[in-house]
């Protein structure tokens, strides 16, 4: 049951189309005052280390957050924001804004952050992307059930001393997260993406997303899920347009190709399935300005994150 680890998946092109997407909605949703809840219903170990040995392990961060950043055209900005305005700084550097996608740019300056020195030895998880742009009046739920993950979350959360502003979970996201829908303020943010390694997280994704909508019908729901030669996968993003268009609320679509997801033959003749081909990150109630910010980035991940011929894009929404 608790064989997924995100450590051995850092940084690789689901997590730059996820994260990409996720501080892109982040700083839409915190140009408002009133404060915001983020709740993370599978959150992981929340920061790490990419010359780790799980990282090392598979090397998915090569092809990902490391190439991205070994582009001559991805240039991140030489020098953090400044503390005193972290969760409005949306400067960047001006070799970035020349040749690189806002959303993408965005995306390069908070792992710059995490990485003064450059480079990204260090890669930070959602639970730190998100802390790191709220303000001090925001709140964030993280719920983590793999025992070794939860040790290591709780103990990175030590480190920030936020107090109680995060609040670490070892429940069942799916099963506890909506006990705090609504939050006090109305307004919330509540990003799944589980491992999706057992058939029925596609199920549960569905019926929490389906229960979170009844209590809170304004809430923004950001949904990654994998891309992958199984039925459940391409039938989510179907039937979650579904639920979305029958509770009359809007939603938006992406999805990034890297490569092909045909079976290959290695030199000695053995038959293998490549890694993770593709993701998509489904949103429901998403901000108005997302789908223009993606319009532009995804041509570019796909130009700079392609393996093969088969890289592509695709973009829709709804409602």
């Amino acid at each position: 049951m608790f064989s997924y680890r995100h450590a051995f998946h850092a940084g690789n092109h689901a997590d730059v189309l996820k994260h990409t997407v996720l501080i892109a909605t982040l700083d839409h949703l915190l140009e408002k005052e009133a404060a915001l809840t983020v709740i993370d219903t599978h959150a992981g170990a929340g920061l790490y280390r990419l010359d780790g040995d799980y990282a090392g392990t598979s090397g998915e961060a090569a092809e990902g957050i490391l190439r991205l950043l070994s582009d001559k055209k991805a240039v991140a900005p030489t020098s953090p924001p400044a503390p005193a305005a972290k969760s409005a700084t949306k400067k960047l550097a001006p070799e970035a804004e020349a040749s690189l996608a806002d959303a993408i740019a965005r995306y390069l300056s908070v792992i710059h952050d995490f990485n003064p020195k450059g480079g990204a030895r260090v890669y930070p998880g959602s639970p730190f992307i998100v802390q790191h742009l709220l303000r001090d009046h925001d709140k964030l739920k993280l719920f983590e059930l793999h025992p070794t993950d939860a040790r290591t979350l709780d103990a990175n959360i030590a480190q920030l001393e936020a107090g109680r502003q995060i609040a670490v979970l070892r429940e069942d996201g799916f099963g506890s997260a909506t006990k705090f829908l609504p939050p006090p303020s109305r307004r919330a943010l509540v990003l799944m993406d589980p491992s999706y390694e057992i058939k029925s997280d596609y199920g549960r994704v569905l019926d929490f997303a389906a229960d979170a909508l009844k209590r809170f019908a304004t809430g923004t729901y950001a949904i990654w899920y994998p891309i992958i030669p199984r039925p459940e996968a391409h039938d989510l993003p179907r039937r979650l347009k579904t639920l979305a268009t029958k509770a009359g609320k809007s939603w938006l679509h992406a999805t990034l190709t890297v490569k092909s997801s045909k079976l290959i033959t290695t030199t000695t003749g053995e038959t293998q399935r490549p890694g993770l081909p593709a993701s998509g990150m489904f949103l429901i109630n998403p901000p108005y300005t997302l789908k223009p910010l993606l319009a532009a980035a995804l041509p570019q991940l796909v130009e700079r994150l392609a393996q093969d011929k088969h890289a592509a894009f695709s973009l829709d929404s709804g409602g």
